[in-house]
Formats: structure tokens, C-alpha cells, sequence
């Protein structure tokens, strides 16, 4: 009986050592890592004031000279493609745990951690450039977390005169002269309160390929996305040169451009959503 015993100890001892093994080399989920990288072509960004000599010289296609002293964006509404062509969606429906402001002042946003992805291999990621417009409301009550984030004195990503968030957020300087530049691109609403309908979408949706298949399980690959604000004013769809005043065409500062000079930037930054379904990001790397 005492042998019988100790036998069936070992025996629960080693299925229980084999179930443990079997969990770690064979995990159900793990974290993948999307870091991004705001560039000028080539070169990672660094902000600057108007006086600034350390900030990033930037040269349009149109010869125009510009550098930024703030650079934010919304992403959303993000989604895994598997190998085999199956969508993981991550947390779409929820703000507060599947939405992020990308600032480029604060370095911990840079990175953006994706929890508990199912293992599998990716070979695609998709994400939003904003808020898609059934989402695009401030919700205090609903998403706390990210009407909180993207309200904050040091963020600002909501218009004042509307009820939905700013899309994407660029200040700075134009011309040899520093001109400010004030670019804000997000969706409008026509008609008056309470009778409000949409007109501008300025969502766009992403769609990039991984340089090498990002491989979930017993590891938790990084997603390296490079974002290229040489698209902003010399994009794949419009080339723009800058201008102040109160002319149809000028479209330095936000309270002057059109919707329709709006969306030329929202086409450079996020692609057209037919012809161009990646505008300024790309994935440089994934490192599994």
C-alpha cells in the first residue's frame, strides 16, 4: 500500500511537472509590442521652438523649410492578421484599453504593449489613424481613461467647438522667417446641437504588411512602425505648400483651412483608403 502511495505521488509529481513544461514551451498568449518611430524621411524627429538650432530641418517637395514643435496622433481600432488570413481584433470596441495618443515629446507613448495576443504567426497589422465615427464622442462616462489621456492640458486631443476628438495634432514653424504652422486634422460634424450629422471623416484606416512574420507563443515580438512626416506636406496624394492668411487655399493654422484643405493632410498622413492604405507608416522591423 505504502509502495502503491508513493507511486502515485510520482506518477501526480510527473504530470504535473509535464503540464507545467508543456504550458511554457506551448504558451496560449502572449504580448506583442508596437514601437513607433516619427521620422522626416529617414530621420527620427526631434522638436524644437521657433530659435530653436537642435530641432529637425525639414525640406518639403516644394522647397519649403519647417520644423516641429509638437506631433501627435490617435490609433485605433487595431487588428492582427494571422498567416492564414484570420483577424485578431484588440480590444476594438473599447477606448480606454484599445486606443493611445502617440506624442512624440513623451517617449514612454512611443511604445504601445498589446496584451494577451492569441499565439499564432502575423503576417499584417491594420489600425486606425483617429477614431472611427461611431466611436468618435466624448464619452467621459464610457472610455474615463481615454477621454482623460487625450483631454490633459499637455495633450489637448479634442476640439473645442465640437464633440469628438482631434485626429492628429503638428505645430510648428514654416519658412526661413518661422512662421507658425498649426495642423489639426480630425472628423467635423455639420447642422447644430443636437441635430448634428457627419461630414468630414477623417478615420482612416491602415493596412501594413510585417517585414517578417511576428511569431506569438514563447515570444513577444516587437512591431517597429516608422512614421514618415516627410507625408505631411509631400505626400503620395497631394503636395502642399503652406500659407497664412484667410484665402480658400491657405492652410497653416486650423481655425483658417477648409475641410477640404483638411483633407489633403488627412490623405497624406493616412492614405486615401483606396489607392494608398498606408500613407506615412511602414513597418521597419519585427523583432521576434
Amino acid at each position: 500500500m505504502q509502495n502503491f502511495k508513493k507511486y502515485l505521488l510520482l506518477s501526480v509529481a510527473m504530470l504535473a511537472f509535464v503540464s507545467c513544461s508543456s504550458d511554457d514551451d506551448n504558451p496560449v498568449a502572449n504580448n506583442v509590442t508596437l514601437e513607433f518611430n516619427n521620422t522626416f524621411k529617414n530621420t527620427t524627429i526631434v522638436l524644437g521652438n521657433a530659435a530653436s538650432t537642435s530641432a529637425t530641418a525639414n525640406t518639403s517637395a516644394a522647397g519649403q523649410v519647417h520644423h516641429f514643435s509638437e506631433l501627435k496622433y490617435v490609433i485605433s481600432n487595431i487588428r492582427l492578421i494571422k498567416d492564414n488570413g484570420d483577424e485578431v481584433p484588440y480590444n476594438i470596441n473599447d477606448l480606454d484599453k484599445g486606443a493611445t495618443v502617440i506624442d512624440q515629446a513623451k517617449t514612454a507613448s512611443l511604445s504601445y504593449v498589446l496584451s494577451n495576443i492569441p499565439s499564432a504567426t502575423y503576417k499584417q497589422i491594420k489600425f486606425g489613424l483617429g477614431i472611427k465615427p461611431e466611436q468618435n464622442t466624448l464619452d467621459q462616462v464610457r472610455f474615463p481613461n481615454f477621454y482623460a489621456a487625450a483631454g490633459a492640458n499637455d495633450t489637448e486631443m479634442m476640439w473645442e467647438w465640437g464633440s469628438g476628438y482631434r485626429f492628429t495634432k503638428v505645430e510648428g514653424f514654416y519658412d526661413t522667417d518661422n512662421k507658425a504652422m498649426s495642423i489639426h486634422t480630425g472628423s467635423t460634424v455639420e447642422g447644430t446641437e443636437g441635430a448634428y450629422t457627419q461630414g468630414v471623416n477623417a478615420y482612416r484606416d491602415i493596412t501594413l504588411n510585417l517585414s517578417t512574420n511576428a511569431i506569438v507563443g514563447s515570444k513577444a515580438p516587437k512591431i517597429k512602425i516608422a512614421a514618415d512626416f516627410d507625408k505631411l506636406l509631400s505626400g503620395k496624394i497631394n503636395t502642399i505648400t503652406l500659407s497664412t492668411g484667410t484665402g480658400m487655399n491657405d492652410n497653416a493654422t486650423p481655425n483658417v483651412h477648409t475641410a477640404a484643405q483638411m483633407v489633403k493632410f488627412v490623405d497624406n498622413l493616412g492614405g486615401n483608403g483606396s489607392s494608398d492604405i498606408s500613407g506615412m507608416f511602414s513597418v521597419t522591423a519585427v523583432e521576434n
